[in-house]
């Protein structure tokens, strides 16, 4: 679809250095020059309803709207929305902070046709020429007019970009039954994209439930490593996260494993590109998963002495305080075989009894315990959890040769799965600049998509698009797997006469669509497989991977 995108024969200089060259029969014009820009003004958040007159707030141009507004987050009453700026059909929409300036003045078009408004820090473009919406969407907010507006943002701590900066941006404009064709395409290429990029993070999704499930299992003895089958014995577990555990293993506090001790130090203005390794508290969650190879930062030899916890190879560090009561108490073992130390809030448990560290890595963090965590921290801005009822955490203890095997189950199953984790980050990452690219190429004419748009069907419709219809009732569930070509997938088949000829995972009577319905539904990829006796998770990790792939062959060919 993109190679086969030939340039305009002719071409000339659009006088702008970040538009280059535009096609011979197309205007560069600056904002100011084809209509009017205006401060919004409004309320606050407390004047939001549940159902009302549609508002757009300059925050929810960062997080909700990418080129298009065409529902809103929330809505004020009526009444309220008489004190808001009200915004029209065709409507562009800037947002005036922002925290960084390559972000500065993100913009959206509205396409909502009914009474809307806007609240303040808003940059309202009205346009006094006949424009298509959808193309003002793409060109306002290209690359080319993102560098434009970086250029005039101006603050440090906070961002800001004004109107008469606003309307020195310079777009270039083609025909309007062009800017249609340009706005036809992309809304069919970003739709693939979407798809792609949703595709993906499905299946990312669904390793990482896979990978805590195999923690879960592996460290409460569900299954034997060694085997892969479970072992031949089991007793009552005595504790509320798990029924039983193998007749040989123990449960045990961390207080009975080791002596807990508070962290101290000083600042990150302590920290230097040498020195000793040192851990903060704020690393553990950003930097360490269930281990600490090595360090973020390191401070000063004779600060780590004096001003800092010493940390040994084996220690257990929590993290003593967050933001979130799910994520409070967060570990990991450091394995560092030297002189190393942390910083302040930071709780450090020292086994004084054997124990492989990389089997107490996996089972203070895996899900049996971030669950007991969870229930132990207290707060509310900012949570807190203390080294008194960090004691009282219980954790199966087998015997030591079962503690390595599973770690090194654990670590060879983890590096697989992170593996591929990676690669469909970078997959994701790419695909988003493709997307970058090819709309900062076609809505400044380095593009001819005229051809293209012309012989595309009458209407396109993303998966997600058709995930959301399924989960709010207003769509047909099958219609979520139609548009994939799914005949060389072999996780499911289709045959006349079963399940009325619908597509069904391989070996069962089960719709594929059902995995669409549920998923858009909240259940997770585990809940599903529990609930479709037949399904396992290998075939639902093909099905998105399928999915994925022929996205991406439709969208590079």
């Amino acid at each position: 679809m993109i190679s086969d995108l030939k340039p305009y024969p002719e071409t000339k200089d659009s006088g702008v250095k970040w538009l280059g060259e535009v096609p011979t029969h197309w205007d560069v014009r600056r904002l100011g020059h084809i209509g009017a820009l205006l401060k919004g003004h409004g309320g606050s958040k407390a004047d939001e309803v549940d159902e009302g007159v549609p508002c757009v707030r300059y925050g929810d141009l960062y997080t909700t709207h990418t080129w298009v507004i065409t529902e809103t987050r929330s809505s004020v009453t009526q009444e309220k929305a008489g004190k808001y700026t009200p915004i029209r059909l065709g409507d562009v929409l800037f947002a005036a902070s922002g925290e960084t300036v390559d972000e500065i003045g993100k913009s959206a078009v509205n396409l909502i046709s009914s009474r809307a408004c806007c609240g303040g820090d808003i940059i309202l473009f009205r346009s006094r020429l006949q424009l298509d919406p959808r193309f003002m969407g793409y060109a306002a907010d290209c690359r080319a007019a993102v560098t434009q507006k970086a250029r005039m943002g101006r603050g440090f701590t906070v961002v800001h970009i004004y109107p008469h900066q606003i309307k020195r941006v310079a777009l270039a404009i083609p025909p309007l039954s062009e800017q249609s064709a340009i706005a036809r395409f992309l809304d069919h290429a970003t739709d693939r994209i979407e798809r792609y990029i949703c595709a993906k993070e499905k299946l990312i999704a669904l390793l990482e439930e896979q990978k805590q499930v195999l923690i879960h299992d592996a460290v409460t003895g569900r299954i034997d490593v060694r085997t892969g089958k479970r072992y031949p014995a089991y007793k009552r577990s005595g504790v509320t996260w798990v029924d039983e555990l193998p007749e040989h293993w123990k449960v045990q506090r961390l207080g009975h494993i080791g002596r807990f001790s508070k962290g101290y130090g000083g600042t990150k203005a302590d920290e230097i590109d040498n020195g000793v390794p040192c851990v903060r508290y704020g690393d553990i969650y950003t930097q360490h998963r269930f281990f600490v190879h090595s360090s973020r930062a390191c401070v000063a030899p004779d600060l780590a002495a004096t001003t800092y916890s010493q940390i040994k190879c084996g220690d257990v560090l929590f993290a003593a305080s967050g933001e979130t009561i799910d994520e409070i108490g967060k570990s990991a073992v450091n394995l560092i075989d030297g002189p190393a130390c942390c910083g302040g809030d930071v709780i450090i448990l020292r086994p004084s009894t054997e124990i492989d560290p990389r089997f107490l890595g996996y089972a203070a963090d895996s899900p049996a315990a971030v669950s007991q965590k969870a229930r132990m921290g207290r707060g509310f801005t900012v949570m807190h959890i203390y080294s008194g009822a960090l004691k009282r955490l219980t954790v199966p203890v087998p015997p030591a040769p079962e503690q390595i095997a599973i770690a090194r189950f654990l670590d060879g199953m983890i590096v697989g799965i992170d593996s591929v984790v990676e690669r469909s980050h970078r997959q994701i990452n790419l695909m988003s600049e493709l997307r970058t690219r090819l709309i900062a190429d076609i809505v400044t004419g380095k593009r001819d998509v005229r051809e293209a748009a012309g012989a595309l069907p009458e209407k396109t419709r993303s998966l997600c698009t058709a995930l959301n219809e399924v989960e709010s009732g207003d769509a047909n569930q099958e219609e979520a797997t139609k548009m994939t070509n799914w005949d060389t997938c072999p996780a499911v088949e289709r045959k006349p006469g079963k399940v009325s000829g619908a597509w069904v995972f391989a070996g069962t009577r089960i719709p594929l669509s059902a995995l669409y319905e549920n998923l858009a539904g909240g259940a997770t990829v585990d809940e599903f497989v529990e609930w479709f006796p037949g399904v396992d998770e290998q075939q639902v990790r093909t099905v998105l991977e399928h999915e994925a792939q022929t996205l991406r062959a439709e969208l590079v060919r």
